[in-house]
Parts: C-alpha cells; sequence; structure tokens
C-alpha cells in the first residue's frame, strides 16, 4: 500500500490552517489599530470641546470629547442599566432629544442616575456633557450636571471600549497549531496503519 500524502484531505487542511494565520494575523492588526485609537479617547479628555455631531462616523465617533447640546424638547426616555459616579448600580436615563440648527436632528441624552427606572420630569435645555458610545445611535452625550431629581451618571471610560483583538488572535494562532497537530497525527496513524497491513502482506 502507498504512504502517499492524501492530497485533496491536505490541502484542505493546509487552506484552513493558513486561513486561520491570516484571521490571526489580521487580529494583530486590529490590536494595533485600537490601541492606537485608546490612545486617541484618552487625550480626548484634555482637547477644547466639539459641536455635537449632527451625523456621527461609527469608524472615527469623537468619543470622550466634551460637547454641548441644545435639547429643545425631549421626546421619548429610555431607562438602561448603568452606575452613578460613586459607582452605585441603577439606571442611567437617556433623553431623547429634539434639536435644531448645527446640531443636527436629534441627541441621546444621559440625563443622570437614579435607583429606579421611572422617567424624570424634565423637559430639556442646554446640557453639558461628555460624547460616550451608545449602542443604539453611535453617541451619546453624558452629562456632567444631572437634571433635578437624578444623580450623576458614571462619565465614560476607556474600560468600557473592549480591546480583545489580541486574544482572538491568539485564539486564532492556537486553532492553527491544533488543526495541524491533528492532521499530522492523523496521518502518523495512517501510516503505521498502512505498514502493518504491508508487513501481513
Amino acid at each position: 500500500m502507498s504512504k502517499r500524502l492524501p492530497i485533496f484531505v491536505t490541502i484542505l487542511v493546509l487552506a484552513a490552517v493558513a486561513t486561520m494565520i491570516g484571521l490571526g494575523v489580521w487580529q494583530l492588526q486590529r490590536a494595533e489599530w485600537k490601541n492606537g485609537l485608546l490612545e486617541t479617547y484618552a487625550a480626548a479628555s484634555d482637547m477644547p470641546p466639539i459641536a455635537y455631531p449632527a451625523v456621527p462616523d461609527p469608524a472615527n465617533a469623537p468619543y470622550f470629547r466634551k460637547s454641548s447640546v441644545n435639547c429643545l424638547e425631549v421626546v421619548g426616555w429610555r431607562a438602561t442599566s448603568g452606575r452613578s459616579a460613586d459607582g452605585q448600580s441603577g439606571w442611567a436615563h437617556i433623553a431623547q432629544c429634539r434639536t435644531a440648527g448645527a446640531e443636527g436632528p436629534g441627541a441621546q441624552v444621559v440625563a443622570g442616575w437614579s435607583e429606579r427606572p421611572d422617567d424624570p420630569q424634565w423637559d430639556g435645555g442646554v446640557v453639558n456633557g461628555v460624547i460616550a458610545p451608545d449602542s443604539q445611535n453611535v453617541i451619546r452625550l453624558v452629562a456632567t450636571e444631572p437634571v433635578a431629581g437624578l444623580q450623576q451618571s458614571q462619565p465614560p471610560a476607556l474600560e468600557d471600549i473592549p480591546n480583545n483583538h489580541l486574544s482572538y488572535a491568539v485564539q486564532w494562532f492556537l486553532f492553527a497549531g491544533i488543526a495541524l497537530v491533528i492532521f499530522l497525527l492523523a496521518l502518523r496513524g495512517r501510516n503505521k496503519g498502512v505498514a502493518q497491513s504491508a508487513n501481513l502482506s
């Protein structure tokens, strides 16, 4: 019997290993990009305030920059789990504001924090704060001074920005190594079986 490599299986395994290595390299590149982005965010708090973006760019959102919004009218509320400035668990109250002019068609404003999800009584006004990530609208403004009846919400922190690309890269490299080892062990077992069959014939 022949001990030649199973061509199709070998090509398939090597292609899979190459793909996993490529994904690992891509994650390393993403990790380098994310580290640079976090450095930019870290420096943002010391930069001058900016106008609240009318249409934020998800790929280049101005997180951690100081800004302000004129909330002409609160058109809705949503409460999400959040923490107060002193670390208590509870609810962050986000006002969906109608705005006008250079501030764009609307804004999400974290008006403050409380222990209950009930909507606060606030009709709007000028809010100063810090731009933070928002899962539904890219950005939101976390007020530095809470509205009446609420406590200050925890300001955005760098720890809130996921940065797990390095661990993903390590995982892909491990997957590639494991796949290669399993293939080599299977190939070794196959060759032993071929050799034993040849000795018996």
